[in-house]
């Protein structure tokens, strides 16, 4: 699949981590990330797709284009109007959430663009429209997002604190904006930490170096995470 990502406006980036184009014929893996994309296809179908526990594969004919914009875990829910749980680990239609006029005539107008590019301009100005008449992010999700990208170590104890929830009742707030709890949301934002790192350009050649940078306890504990959320092996994911 040849893939490009690119950055968002200024004014998307606190809601959106990028939009992206890509040709994608044959197969292609997905690993977890804990966002939810919206992607054109350019059979005209718009899906959204909800937050994933472990990789997902899927297969386009020969020609097949996409753009999409990615949400940043936790915030999708809040501006299309959904309980991330609902679409844990599917891909749905946009008219399924928001009618089938809406999908109608955004495909549409991203259809009539004349070039990629342009079609993902299209996108992102959607995405901005609902953004800003959409409901604010759940204080509690921005707050364990937050503690999570700085120290992939943080407990649920102590996520609970920061946001004055019970360790109950911030699960349940977890589970309407993230698809799943705060011990999961970790393991998943600590392997993106990880790939990350992992290829970053003068990044550590051996991988328990690496394991430990990210917030595992050593390479045994990040072996087990990318068997459970990868299906694949530390040094198969990163290609090395």
């Amino acid at each position: 699949m040849r893939y490009v990502s690119s950055m968002v406006a200024p004014d998307l980036a606190s809601d959106l981590v990028t939009g992206w184009t890509a040709d994608v014929p044959g197969t292609s893996t997905v690993v977890p990330d804990g966002c939810v994309d919206v992607l054109w296809i350019s059979t005209g179908a718009i899906r959204v797709c909800g937050p994933e526990t472990s990789a997902w594969s899927f297969a386009f004919p020969a020609g097949t284009e996409a753009v999409g914009v990615r949400f940043r875990a936790g915030r999708a829910g809040s501006v299309l109007g959904f309980d991330a749980a609902e679409v844990l680990n599917k891909r749905v239609a946009l008219e399924d959430v928001l009618g089938s006029r809406v999908q109608r005539l955004l495909s549409d107008r991203i259809g009539d663009a004349e070039d990629q590019g342009s079609r993902l301009r299209v996108l992102q100005d959607q995405a901005r429209n609902w953004i800003e008449v959409a409901a604010p992010e759940d204080s509690a999700a921005e707050t364990v997002r937050r503690l999570l990208v700085r120290d992939s170590r943080t407990t649920v104890a102590e996520m609970a604190e920061a946001t004055g929830l019970g360790v109950r009742q911030l699960n349940r707030r977890c589970m309407r904006a993230f698809g799943y709890g705060p011990a999961t949301l970790r393991k998943i934002l600590r392997l993106q930490r990880f790939l990350h790192m992992a290829r970053h350009p003068g990044a550590p050649i051996d991988l328990a170096t690496l394991a430990v940078a990210a917030g595992y306890t050593d390479q045994s504990h990040l072996s087990r995470d990318c068997r459970e959320l990868a299906g694949r092996s530390p040094g198969e994911l990163v290609g090395r």
